[in-house]
């Protein structure tokens, strides 16, 4: 009900459908206007949540990651409608790719059987990963990143950079991740066919750490889908740096501040490596 002052104290109640009628309104456009203040702040609200949240994915978040990791938060804003805000807030992933072979398979060394056979998803961390050389342009040139991936966790165990594609790039990442993980003999270790892989110097190592070689079929880019890292799309492919010092900076601090403990895989239940590894250690503590 609304009231209008008659004489004095005096009221008299009129109903809203007759004040509507009066003012030439709709009862549904009365009931909205009364809304729209709690509506627009709480629009407002929503929408600052969801910028900081794609900006601090370094803008590479789709609405659905978005969503998981407010949720995360304790915010609650369902996937649809984060699509919504980001679309009104022009807030898009751009990835650029930039092709360049990186791999040489057309060599006389010998190369291991597909051990691997896109088993993908291992039961606990340590029992397979996937190596892949990618680039970066710099002002100063190409800067080749070689990567070891944990297929458990998708976590990054190992990297190495270099202006060239040496034997040397694969190793040293393959080493880093050796001294990080101190894996048991018998670990598989896919990579493609490329000529880095079938070295020497590469294949000796996996022998020294009884570690066993897995390479890709000749011509099946899926054998190695899975070591086509997100870090590519989302963080090299849409910098500009200045030279190869710079882009090694970035990466080493994409892969320890972000993609490890924080960037959410769709594969892992929307959580981090680090947390999805966290958690298989949780469960398996022997309890004194």
């Amino acid at each position: 009900m609304i009231y209008r002052v008659v004489s004095g104290l005096q009221k008299e109640a009129i109903s809203i459908s007759r004040a509507c009628r009066v003012l030439g309104v709709s009862r549904a456009g009365y009931y909205a206007a009364g809304r729209e203040p709690a509506t627009k702040e709480k629009a407002l609200r929503q929408a600052v949540y969801v910028r900081a949240a794609f900006e601090a994915s370094g803008r590479t978040y789709g609405s659905r990651r978005v969503a998981q990791d407010l949720d995360k938060q304790g915010v609650k804003i369902g996937r649809y409608r984060a699509r919504t805000l980001m679309r009104q807030e022009n807030l898009r992933p751009v990835w650029k790719r930039k092709f360049v072979a990186t791999t040489d398979s057309r060599h006389g060394r010998p190369v291991a059987p597909n051990v691997l056979s896109r088993q993908f998803r291992p039961a606990q961390p340590n029992r397979a990963w996937v190596s892949d050389i990618t680039y970066v342009r710099t002002g100063e040139g190409w800067l080749y990143l070689a990567v070891v991936l944990d297929l458990y966790s998708r976590k990054v165990v190992g990297w190495a950079s270099a202006a060239a594609m040496p034997a040397a790039l694969v190793a040293s990442a393959l080493k880093m991740a050796i001294l990080q993980r101190n894996p048991a003999p018998g670990l598989i270790v896919h990579s493609d066919r490329g000529s880095q892989y079938a070295s020497e110097e590469y294949q000796g190592l996996l022998a020294r750490h009884g570690l066993v070689c897995s390479m890709s079929r000749a011509g099946d880019c899926w054998d190695n889908a899975v070591a086509e890292l997100n870090l590519k799309m989302e963080r090299v492919w849409q910098r500009r740096y200045v030279d190869r010092a710079e882009a090694r900076r970035d990466i080493t601090q994409y892969i320890v501040g972000f993609y490890n403990p924080v960037r959410l895989h769709s594969t892992l239940g929307y959580t981090s490596p680090t947390e999805y590894e966290d958690k298989f250690q949780q469960t398996t503590l022997i309890p004194v």
